[in-house]
C-alpha cells in the first residue's frame, strides 16, 4: 500500500464520511444553536431535584436562561429573568418570564421546549428509544445522588460521539478487561427516528477487574444481573444504565468547540442505606469524575477537540463501517448526522456549500 500523503488524505472518501467543518465552523454553531436546540426536547434535570413545592432549578437551553418550578401538582418551566443561583425556592413566579412548554417523562426527567409549537410531545419525539430501558426506570421512584458537571474545550457532538462508535472503547482497560466477548461484540445500534439510537445490552463480568467484585446482587427492577443499556438521544443526551447504577449526560453547547456536560447518577428512592452505598461505589468508580473510565472519554474528546479546532485543516471522518448493525458498525453515527444534516438544511459531507 502506498504511503498516505497529503493529496490522498484530502481527496474525496469512497465511503460514507462528514467533514470536520461540522465541528468548527461558527456559521454552522449559530445555526445549530438556532435550528436544533431551540426547537428540540431537552432534558434538564430530574424530579428528585425539586423535592419539594416551590423548589426550582436554573439551566440553559440555546443561551435562553431557563427555571423549572415545583409547584406541588406539577413541573412548570419559564424563561429566567430573576433566580442566579442554581436551585433554591420561589414563593412566586413574578421574577419568571415566559412560561415554556415542560413535560415529566422517562424516569421523572423534566423535559423543557423553547419551541413555542412545539409538534411532538416527549414520548413522540424519544419515538421509542428509551423502551429498552422503560420497565427498569418507570417501574420505581428514581432520585439523584451523584451530581457533577464538566466544561471541556471541545465540539458538544465529539462527546456524543463517544457514544455512537465504539472504537474508542479500545481506550477503557477497565471494558476491554471485563466486557470484550462475544455478547460485547454481538450488541445492536438500533436506530429510531429523529436521530437517536440505543444499544442493546450485554452481560459484564465486572469481577474480572481486579479489585471489583461481581453486581448481580443489586440492579433496577425488571433489569437482569449485569446487564448494560445504552441510550442516546439527539442531538446530545445520554442515558446509560449499566447493572446497579443509572447514569445521565446532558450538553449544553458553548461554542463550535466549548460544551458544558452535566452527569448525573440515581438510584431507587426506597434504597436502603446499603443499597445507596453500593449503587455510589459502583457508579463513581466508573462514571465519578475519578472513575476507571470517565476521565478517560473526556481526554479523547479534549484532543479531538484540539486537533478540529476552527482554523485547523480542514479533513474527512470517515463512517463506512458496516457490520450488520453490530457494535462497531458506524449505523449510530451515519444516522446521527443524517438527521443532523436534515435538520440544518445541509450536507455534513460538505456543510458550508452554498
Amino acid at each position: 500500500m502506498p504511503p498516505r500523503n497529503h493529496k490522498n488524505w484530502t481527496k474525496t472518501p469512497n465511503v460514507e464520511y462528514i467533514s470536520s467543518e461540522c465541528y468548527n465552523n461558527t456559521e454552522i454553531f449559530k445555526r445549530e444553536i438556532e435550528d436544533i436546540f431551540a426547537k428540540v426536547w431537552v432534558p434538564v434535570c430530574h424530579m428528585s431535584e425539586l423535592p419539594n413545592i416551590f423548589c426550582y432549578r436554573t439551566s440553559q437551553i440555546a443561551f435562553q436562561n431557563i427555571v423549572v418550578w415545583n409547584v406541588g401538582d406539577t413541573v412548570k418551566a419559564f424563561l429566567n429573568h430573576g433566580p442566579q443561583s442554581p436551585s433554591g425556592k420561589a414563593w412566586n413566579d413574578e421574577t419568571f418570564g415566559k412560561e415554556l412548554y415542560c413535560e415529566v417523562k422517562h424516569g421523572g426527567m423534566v423535559w423543557v421546549t423553547l419551541n413555542e409549537n412545539p409538534t411532538m410531545s416527549v414520548e413522540e419525539w424519544t419515538c421509542g428509544a428509551f423502551d429498552c430501558i422503560a420497565d427498569a426506570i418507570d417501574t420505581e421512584e428514581m432520585e439523584v445522588f451523584h451530581y457533577h458537571k464538566a466544561i471541556i474545550n471541545t465540539n458538544y457532538k465529539l462527546w456524543h460521539d463517544t457514544n455512537s462508535e465504539f472504537y474508542h472503547d479500545f481506550m477503557h482497560y477497565f471494558n476491554r478487561v471485563s466486557g470484550f466477548n462475544d455478547e460485547y461484540f454481538a450488541r445492536k445500534n438500533i436506530p429510531f427516528d429523529n436521530g437517536h439510537v440505543n444499544v442493546s445490552s450485554f452481560t459484564v463480568n465486572y469481577e474480572e477487574y481486579d479489585g471489583f467484585e461481581d453486581r448481580g446482587e443489586l440492579s433496577f427492577p425488571n433489569l437482569p444481573p449485569n446487564q448494560w443499556y445504552m441510550v442516546d438521544l439527539f442531538p446530545g443526551y445520554n442515558f446509560n444504565l449499566r447493572g446497579s447504577a443509572y447514569r445521565s449526560d446532558s450538553v449544553t453547547p458553548l461554542g463550535p468547540n466549548q460544551v458544558l456536560i452535566e452527569f448525573r447518577g440515581y438510584g431507587l428512592k426506597k434504597d436502603t442505606k446499603e443499597e445507596r452505598l453500593t449503587r455510589i461505589k459502583h457508579h463513581n468508580s466508573i462514571w465519578g469524575p475519578f472513575g476507571r473510565n470517565l476521565h478517560e472519554d473526556l481526554i479523547g474528546v479534549a484532543g479531538q477537540g484540539t486537533t478540529m479546532r476552527e482554523g485547523t485543516e480542514k479533513r474527512n471522518i470517515l463512517h463506512g463501517r458496516h457490520e450488520n448493525g453490530t457494535i462497531h458498525d458506524e449505523v449510530g453515527m451515519r444516522h446521527y448526522y443524517s438527521a443532523w444534516g436534515d435538520m440544518l438544511g445541509v450536507n455534513p459531507e460538505r456543510p458550508l456549500a452554498a
